[in-house]
């Protein structure tokens, strides 16, 4: 698998991920779903296995390797057995929440949370959009006012992945509406803060076990010591660090549709039909060789972007460009995969029915496809030399 992008160090790791799915998550995944919610448990395992806070520095209790390829290996591990919603729910830690406190925390905020994190004992989200500001984060409302040492923050957010297991969000407001981009900060605002509370689950159509909720803020004060970054800098800190979640969706979704196709070889070499295997219908066979080619070219350009991302020259345009193709490709690989399936194919004990719900979200999160060739087309005009 992918031996041109993996050491034996990782292929090693692979071996562990693999036993600690198996374990661990397989025999779960239904329930999990079923419930809208995933053991809490989940979480220190993993992290006693060395599946969460990969690239955070030892010293803060994580496991020290900046080497992204490692989180990769998991999203192949758990992509092939259908549990997007758990790669979302112990990769947001990895893929969003771990870079900004190892980037821009205090030492003092580091010490503090990190460990917790590391170890599973924490839960933590980000708190982007809002009912009115999904992609367009210059659209935010939530704000924040400064009040003696302190902040007053108010806002209500929405879409919040895993917001309700939070124990600390870090928040995005404005705090000088007249400076444009250049005025919103970041906030670390933690569990029984007072004005702080948690809305409703919210009713998703895929990756039912993951907790997506809202989160409101009503007169929040907090501390300049939970300042996180630069204030006015949080635009630019959120732009620094996007590439790198969009490159996770991007690698996820590629995963899931090279799952999903192996699944469905697997399958049509079983099921028959008018007296044969329906592989061997030329149909059957024409369609599974596009897929695999467009798989196989798009493994390439994925493969290239996570090794520019390990040597820290992955462009926003490349991590646009990454995550607007795979997870596009992502929908129409499963879509197809499952009509080879047939009736089958629409019945949730089938993997496929899963993959099909679970893949929609991946073309919006992380900022939709519009809004990536927008980034791209943007580059593309822009004048020389700029």
């Amino acid at each position: 698998m992918h031996t041109r992008l993996f050491s034996d160090e990782h292929e090693m790791f692979r071996e562990t991920v693999q036993k600690f799915v198996a374990r661990e998550i397989t025999p779960h995944i239904d329930r999990w779903e079923s419930d809208g919610s995933i053991d809490k448990d989940l979480w220190s395992s993993a992290a006693e296995h060395g599946l969460i806070g990969l690239s955070v520095p030892e010293e803060y209790g994580g496991a020290g390797s900046a080497d992204y390829r490692f989180r990769c290996v998991v999203m192949d591990e758990l992509a092939q057995v259908g549990a997007a919603a758990v790669n979302v729910a112990l990769g947001g830690f990895d893929d969003l929440i771990g870079p900004y406190l190892v980037d821009l925390g205090t030492e003092e905020q580091k010490r503090r949370l990190l460990p917790k994190l590391c170890s599973g004992e924490f839960g933590a989200a980000i708190a982007m959009t809002e009912p009115g500001a999904g992609s367009d984060l210059r659209g935010i409302r939530s704000s924040a006012r400064r009040d003696g040492d302190g902040w007053i923050l108010n806002g209500r957010k929405t879409f919040i992945t895993g917001g309700r297991r939070a124990d600390l969000v870090i928040v995005v407001a404005r705090t000088d509406p007249d400076a444009g981009a250049r005025g919103f900060s970041l906030f670390l605002v933690d569990k029984g803060m007072d004005g702080f509370t948690h809305g409703r689950a919210l009713d998703k159509l895929g990756q039912r076990a993951e907790d997506v909720s809202e989160l409101f803020f009503d007169d929040v004060r907090v501390p300049n010591t939970h300042l996180l970054g630069e204030e006015g800098a949080g635009f630019r800190h959120l732009m620094e660090r996007l590439p790198k979640e969009r490159m996770s969706i991007a690698y996820y979704g590629l995963a899931a549709a090279e799952a999903a196709l192996g699944w469905t070889i697997e399958y049509v070499k079983d099921r028959h039909a008018f007296g044969h295997a329906i592989a061997e219908f030329q149909s059957t066979k024409f369609t599974l060789a596009d897929l695999s080619t467009e798989l196989d070219v798009t493994r390439a350009f994925i493969d290239r972007a996570v090794l520019d991302l390990n040597e820290g020259r992955l462009s926003a345009v490349d991590a646009a460009k990454a995550k607007w193709w795979a997870t596009e490709l992502q929908q129409r690989v499963i879509s197809r995969c499952l009509q080879l399936h047939g009736g089958y194919g629409y019945m949730r004990e089938y993997p496929i029915a899963r993959a099909f719900v679970d893949a929609r979200v991946q073309t919006i999160y992380g900022g939709t496809t519009e809004i990536m060739k927008e980034i791209i087309g943007r580059e593309l005009i822009a004048p020389a030399g700029r």
